[in-house]
């Protein structure tokens, strides 16, 4: 069973930007479909979700970057999500790709912050990539899921203090 938050969340009138990688397509599209399950869950309506697309993994922070340097003038978005799904291969790629963009992610939502919900899948094999993306919406197990719920309980947070 997929974990509900516990307790109140101060979410209205919020708006999400989600950054996706287009890699592992049907690892995304689930991850991708969980977080929609779970802001729709929380009453978030989807014109005030927004999705960029980006080819890989490696893109993910350039674009949250981006929209968080827009963002400090014009107040668009309370959190962002970034989904992808990164697998190891037979080279040292997948440690340098994993290794940038969670350290990238993680401090572009400290130096601007703001919440970031992280679900960059770092698998080992595929199977570990969907055992970690089920279907929505009766998946036990779905990271986009996951994330989602952990971004809303940090933008309420946030509202809080």
């Amino acid at each position: 069973m997929i974990k509900e938050f516990e307790g109140e969340l101060n979410i209205n009138n919020v708006r999400i930007g989600i950054i996706i990688s287009k890699f592992n397509e049907p690892i995304i599209e689930n991850l991708l479909e969980g977080a929609l399950k779970a802001f729709e869950n929380n009453g978030i309506d989807e014109t005030d979700i927004e999705v960029f697309y980006v080819p890989g993994a490696f893109e993910i922070p350039a674009v949250l970057k981006k929209l968080c340097r827009m963002n400090l003038d014009k107040k668009r978005f309370d959190g962002f999500l970034t989904i992808g799904c990164l697998i190891k291969g037979e080279t040292a790629h997948f440690e340098y790709i994993s290794e940038s963009v969670s350290n990238s992610v993680n401090t572009i939502s400290y130096e601007y912050e703001i919440p970031v919900g992280f679900c960059v899948l770092t698998c080992y094999t595929p199977q570990q990539a969907h055992d970690r993306s089920g279907k929505p919406p009766d998946a036990d197990n779905n990271k986009g899921y996951e994330a989602a719920l952990a971004v809303l309980e940090m933008i309420s947070l946030f509202k809080k203090i």
